[in-house]
């Protein structure tokens, strides 16, 4: 591998840029709320791009594209059902959690906010949800290891061994340093990065291959049914892909962006910029994947390394269509998405381990610098374990990502939703709506019933248990009057 290699050379500079970010992150890291979330310090823009990145990993630049060129257009379902999800996400818990979290103790975590939220003085809340964000997550981290190892083996011709710890390094090293404020900011160039990319890509594609009517035409040649938004699904199968949207109201990671805008009155401009980003990304997508398929009929000679593996379409066309040095910046993009996703999983974890664990636990008079830095120790000991999980690729680690973000969807969306908006959610109906949820997910996925994604069931019976075991208690005064302060100071900012 030559050392003038204009990709090598482009990742290099790249990670050497986003691990600065987050020296200058560490400068603005005085305690655990600065490290957890940034001291509550997110801009609109900031936030925005920052829950854009965390939210689309490696697939939005390999797997949706893949599937489009596998299959057509009806393989875009799962766009549009995360699209939905994403919009009502921000509409419904994004402005009404910043406040929330606010009144409930100030909490900088999920389980923090849970267990303050429904004056849980037993710290059940607490242990169950906080171990739930820890397995999944874990997991999580793994998968963002494995396809950032495997984004470094195909391009560099590294041993999997290598690339697995020179995928991770980068990631980890900022998280370590800066906390969420290097998180955020790496995720908004990252963000930046990838909508580049994708709405850059499928113009040039397009140029090559004669222009829009040319394409489609070359489109159809191949097989008519690639137009088809209905090829090869069920009712089932269509509701099973935009099932996906309902998990973003429990993604603990996206949540956190939300907890920590500098004031409800920029969620507002945050989701018009954040689903115009959103939008085009996955619209870009889509449409490299689509437009892939004229170009590789037309040009059978370079589709060998897409045949293989059709997630390679991508990287692929990147490669053929662009300047070495735009096609490093271009590939840079994916390592942008699998790094944005990474580090704020990481965080996550450790933010679960040190709030939720040490400081209930163990040492409830630590001092701050004492707890950033147990936070950033919590870092390497999560990434530790993830790097363990992915060391063997074989493991079928990434086939759990549909898994965990059904297990969050279920076991957080209906509690997290429930919670910020209905007054007279109870703590028994918290933990049957995470219990329930969270089995549901488990049970349905085991018996695969009815070919059904298992997010949906999960999310349904989470709903219904929280109505009826709340229904069967009484809010206390303090959560009543907590909750009716939130949701007037969420009316009077937004």
């Amino acid at each position: 591998m030559s050392v003038s290699n204009p990709t090598l050379i482009t990742f290099v500079i790249y990670i050497a840029a986003m691990v600065l970010i987050g020296f200058m992150a560490y400068r603005s890291t005085n305690n655990l709320s600065d490290y957890i979330l940034g001291g509550r310090s997110l801009g609109s823009v900031v936030t925005a791009l920052s829950a854009g990145a965390s939210d689309m990993s490696g697939w939005l630049l390999m797997g949706l594209p893949g599937a489009i060129y596998m299959s057509g257009l009806s393989e875009s379902w799962i766009a549009i059902g995360l699209i939905i999800g994403a919009y009502l996400n921000w509409l419904f818990v994004a402005g009404r959690l910043r406040v929330q979290t606010e009144h409930n103790g100030d909490a900088l975590t999920l389980p923090d906010y849970f267990s303050s939220r429904f004056e849980d003085k037993s710290g059940l809340l607490r242990i169950i949800s906080a171990v739930v964000i820890l397995v999944f997550f874990t997991i999580y981290c793994a998968s963002g290891i494995v396809a950032g190892a495997r984004l470094f083996e195909s391009t560099f011709g590294m041993s999997y061994e290598t690339a697995l710890w020179a995928g991770a390094a980068a990631t980890i090293a900022y998280t370590f340093v800066g906390g969420f404020l290097a998180v955020s900011w790496t995720d908004t160039v990252q963000a930046t990065l990838m909508i580049f990319a994708l709405l850059l890509t499928p113009i040039i594609v397009l140029l090559a291959t004669g222009g829009i009517d040319t394409t489609f035409l070359a489109i159809e040649a191949q097989d008519p049914s690639n137009f088809d938004m209905l090829k090869n699904t069920t009712f089932i199968g269509v509701i099973s892909l935009m099932g996906w949207g309902l998990g973003y109201f429990g993604q603990p990671h996206i949540l956190a962006r939300f907890m920590a805008a500098d004031s409800v009155k920029s969620i507002a401009k945050a989701r018009r910029i954040s689903m115009t980003w959103m939008i085009l990304c996955l619209g870009g997508t889509v449409a490299v994947g689509f437009f892939g398929i004229a170009y590789f009929s037309a040009n059978p000679a370079l589709a060998m390394p897409v045949t293989e593996n059709h997630e390679r379409v991508f990287i692929e066309l990147a490669k053929i269509l662009f300047n070495p040095w735009v096609a490093g910046v271009l590939l840079s993009a994916i390592l942008a998405a699998v790094m944005s996703t990474l580090s704020c999983q990481l965080l996550v974890c450790s933010s679960a381990l040190t709030e939720d664990f040490y400081k209930t636990f163990l040492r409830k008079t630590a001092s701050q610098v004492e707890l950033v830095w147990v936070g950033r120790a919590m870092v390497l000991l999560v990434a530790l374990i993830a790097i363990a999980l992915a060391a063997n690729p074989e493991n079928r680690v990434l086939g759990l990502v549909s898994y965990a973000w059904a297990g969050f969807g279920a076991a957080f969306g209906p509690v997290v939703l429930i919670s910020v908006i209905w007054k007279d959610m109870t703590r028994n109906g918290a933990l049957a709506g995470i219990l329930v949820g969270a089995i549901t997910v488990i049970v349905w996925k085991h018996f695969e019933l009815l070919g059904l994604y298992e997010i949906i069931p999960g999310f349904i019976f989470a709903s219904l248990a929280i109505y009826f075991v709340s229904k069967r208690g009484t809010p206390t005064a303090g959560m009543l009057q907590r909750f009716a302060a939130a949701e007037k100071d969420f009316r009077l900012n937004q």
